[in-house]
């Protein structure tokens, strides 16, 4: 392990824990065995914090091999079994929530006020939702629906589930893959991403501490072309959900179907920001702001097209690049920083090239470099605001992943809709009016799996996620998650006791 002056104890306080390696296979750390190093960066300065072995083909056999064996195990265990297991999970990630949140702040970059208030509060409270929607896992109520029949169905789960998370939200989206599909009597290996594996393991460590068996939940850590291909394409599991870029997506649908897997994808967004010429002005501009910037606008649903009708255009222009221009950039761990870095110097210098090829054909109002100073070895980039652009340019068509919200003027509703409508992707977007007819016609008619009105980014654990078109299919969080965990099998009981039914007739005739 790399330990450099960055990754001191305050800043890093479960180092220790992963002396043993990044592969959790059956309750316990291993090192990976495909040869290779991958060091994981604190994107703030561009130090390295902890190497670590990566999976290769060999351990993703084993971690698959695991989770079968844990499958007979946890699949028979009641519903209250699996949520008393839950309930202890989430209260021990609520002994350890420190931990998670500079570890999070530590691989991401996100300042530590977004881990604290944001990522290890909900990743605690969808593990509370999930114990308790683990008693709940129904399916249709008997009948008879032949007359000489009664008919019931059963919910059942698929078996082992391999997944794959992003890096945007490591913790968050361990939980989303993990928990429903173990509430659900799954087992699961999961691939985090290889820049981002801390809180996957922790979160795994925590929930074996809080007594979930061995098997239940595997972490192989390893690059998506190696140990991702190889998990979606293994024959023992039953079930692939991916979370990523829908390029990536398309990748892990073709090898998902050579063995006929149940497949649920979260992919792509780039999410319309709607403000009819009603809206409350001040409200926008802090929540475009806000929806933009959230993760330093890794979000697949951050705002990242505002259509602003064109009587608060100008105004609307000028005041958001005013508040972009407060947000303060600085180290994810001092109390005044608003702002990280991204991901890394290759994501930041990808953002910036969509940038610096915009300025031929648009407006950038503010942002659009990286700050020098105490910040220029991290991978900052200031928050940036573009405008006038043409609405099939590539920076309005293409999800950047980046602080950058891009800002176009529109006439009539109609119109406001129908560019808002007109990308690839459907995973979030937002309309912003006063007016309740207005409103309502907005969430009817934009095509996106979430449509939030007068605000942008809020989700809760209830309630799905998941998107439209090429933002994938399948939803996230809620008890519509079981959906996509569980398989339906129809039972079927004859009612009559009689050797002979009326339906042999059809082969017997009157005999």
């Amino acid at each position: 392990m790399h330990n450099p002056g960055n990754a001191t104890p305050e800043r890093f306080p479960a180092q220790d824990r992963f002396a043993d390696g990044a592969q959790f296979v059956a309750g316990r750390l291993t090192k990976g065995t495909s040869g290779r190093t991958h060091a994981v960066v604190d994107p703030s300065t561009g130090e390295e914090v902890y190497t670590y072995e990566l999976a290769g083909a060999a351990d993703v056999d084993a971690a698959v091999a695991a989770a079968r064996a844990a499958f007979p195990g946890w699949s028979s265990a009641t519903p209250g079994e699996r949520s008393d297991a839950l309930h202890r999970f989430a209260a021990v990630l609520a002994e350890r929530a420190e931990d998670f949140a500079r570890a999070e702040s530590l691989q991401c970059g996100k300042p530590l006020k977004l881990t604290r208030e944001f990522d290890v509060p909900g990743t605690i409270d969808n593990t509370a939702f999930f114990a308790g929607a683990a008693r709940h896992l129904q399916g249709q109520s008997a009948g008879e629906y032949s007359g000489d029949h009664t008919s019931y169905v059963r919910r059942e789960p698929i078996g082992v589930v391999g997944s794959i998370a992003p890096w945007n939200y490591p913790l968050q989206m361990a939980a989303w893959k993990i928990l429903p599909a173990i509430a659900a009597g799954n087992t699961i290996v999961l691939k985090p991403a290889e820049l981002t594996p801390l809180t996957s393991l922790l979160f795994a460590r925590a929930a074996t501490d809080a007594g979930i068996p061995d098997g239940v939940i595997n972490i192989v850590t390893g690059t998506g072309k190696e140990a991702g291909e190889h998990l979606v394409g293994h024959p023992d599991v039953a079930m692939t959900s991916f979370t990523g870029s829908t390029g990536v997506g398309k990748r892990v649908a073709e090898v998902a179907t050579a063995t006929v897997k149940r497949l649920h994808l979260e992919l792509g967004g780039k999410a319309p920001f709607v403000v009819f010429d009603d809206a409350d002005l001040e409200a926008a501009v802090n929540g475009a702001v806000a929806g933009a910037l959230i993760n330093t606008g890794q979000d697949c649903t951050a705002a990242t097209r505002a259509y602003v009708q064109r009587p608060l255009y100008e105004a609307f222009v000028e005041q958001t690049a005013a508040l972009m221009e407060t947000v303060r950039l600085g180290d994810p761990f001092a109390p005044g920083t608003d702002l990280g870095p991204l991901i890394s110097h290759v994501q930041r210098d990808r953002v910036a090239a969509f940038v610096d090829r915009a300025r031929a054909y648009a407006r950038v109002v503010t942002g659009g470099e990286a700050p020098q100073g105490d910040l220029k070895n991290g991978a900052y980039y200031r928050p940036t605001l573009v405008a006038d652009a043409a609405q099939d340019s590539e920076i309005v068509q293409s999800e950047l992943f980046g602080p950058v919200l891009v800002v176009l003027p529109f006439d009539s509703d109609d119109e406001g809709i129908r560019l808002a409508n007109d990308t690839p992707y459907g995973l979030a977007a937002s309309a912003w009016s006063r007016d309740v007819y207005r409103a309502n016609r907005a969430t009817r008619e934009i095509k996106a799996g979430c449509v939030w009105i007068n605000d942008h980014i809020p989700i809760i654990s209830e309630m799905p996620h998941g998107g439209y078109q090429a933002s994938g299919f399948g939803k996230d969080m809620s008890t519509y998650s079981f959906e996509e965990y569980t398989q339906i099998k129809h039972v079927m009981f004859d009612n009559t006791a009689v050797p002979r039914k009326d339906w042999h007739r059809t082969i017997f005739g009157d005999r």
